[in-house]
């Protein structure tokens, strides 16, 4: 059964639910849609909103939620994860539940487009225009658990989704639709939430969201690069308040209708084309690796202890 249609959102746990808000509006160009102390939701241009923004005490990944296939009701959804023995709990507008890894997951249902004309078309020349700055969405999420094929068998089999590709035998990407992924799990000693990606046009706006972003303090920790696997250009910048990584990406494979799930050697050009892997400090997300990535410790010389 096909459960979901596409990625809906991606929602954070912070301290500080306003400041949290701005800070993602300035640094992504996500405009807000709904802002209060306890939630905030944004939107990139081809979406309702796409990250959502929760008061808690713990800041971190709270749930990614996927729209359920058209004319599927939450009620449907409810009987259809019964079915799989999976615990869930109905909430006004949605259900939750946890993945095989414990990440949250959250499934809403589509809502017919009041109008259906692109995002410019309908708003271009008014306050909150799109315009190149802006990404174009939310398309997918990146975890880090103890055992992927588990995982990959909990979306496949529960959720619908389809496997696109493995790297070696401890990584997989996941897709609903004809973007190469949705959903990404990597095998890691710890389990943690990795990162939220916005896809921005091309490669000259992704320089400007860099140079945008290096501008409020923030440092690329790996790329720009080439995924050889999906294809993807690639920058990842750190979000050490949501405990997160933040992938800006453009040129994303699209997989054909019969696609067939592929094998990738675990090596530097499956990862990078370009042939650069990422610092050991991007699996991690410890105060120390935060401190030595930032001030660049690693390049001057410093030991950097495994996790």
């Amino acid at each position: 059964m096909t459960l979901v249609r596409r990625i809906h959102h991606c929602a954070f746990r912070t301290r500080d639910v306003e400041e949290a808000a701005a800070r993602w509006a300035l640094l992504y160009g996500l405009t807000p849609v709904e802002v209060s102390p306890e939630r905030a939701r944004l939107r990139c241009t081809d979406e309702d909103y796409g990250l959502e923004l929760l008061l808690g005490d713990r800041p971190g990944h709270d749930h990614t939620a996927y729209e359920l296939a058209q004319g599927l009701r939450l009620d449907d959804a409810e009987r259809h994860l019964a079915g799989h023995g999976v615990e869930h709990r109905r909430l006004p507008g949605s259900v939750q539940l946890t993945d095989a890894a414990g990440f949250g997951v959250e499934l809403v249902e589509y809502v017919e487009p009041a109008d259906r004309r692109p995002f410019e078309a309908r708003w271009l020349g008014t306050a909150g225009t799109a315009s190149g700055h802006h990404p174009r969405k939310m398309g997918h999420v990146n975890v880090l658990c103890q055992d992927a094929r588990a995982l990959a068998a909990f979306y496949t089999d529960v959720l619908g989704f389809r496997i696109s590709d493995w790297i070696g035998e401890g990584a997989v990407w996941l897709h609903v639709d004809h973007d190469h992924h949705v959903f990404a799990a990597l095998e890691k000693p710890v389990p943690h939430f990795h990162h939220v990606a916005f896809e921005v046009v091309d490669f000259a706006i992704m320089r400007a969201f860099l140079d945008h972003v290096a501008q409020h303090d923030r440092w690329v920790t790996w790329g720009p690069g080439r995924h050889a696997m999906a294809r993807n250009l690639f920058s990842y910048v750190r979000m050490p308040e949501e405990d997160t990584f933040v992938e800006l990406y453009c040129d994303m494979e699209l997989l054909r209708p019969d696609h067939e799930p592929r094998q990738w050697p675990d090596d530097v050009r499956s990862s990078n084309a370009w042939g650069t892997l990422p610092p050991r400090t991007y699996f991690r997300f410890d105060a120390d690796a935060l401190r030595i990535e930032k001030e660049q410790l690693i390049q001057l010389g410093a030991e950097f202890v495994p996790a």
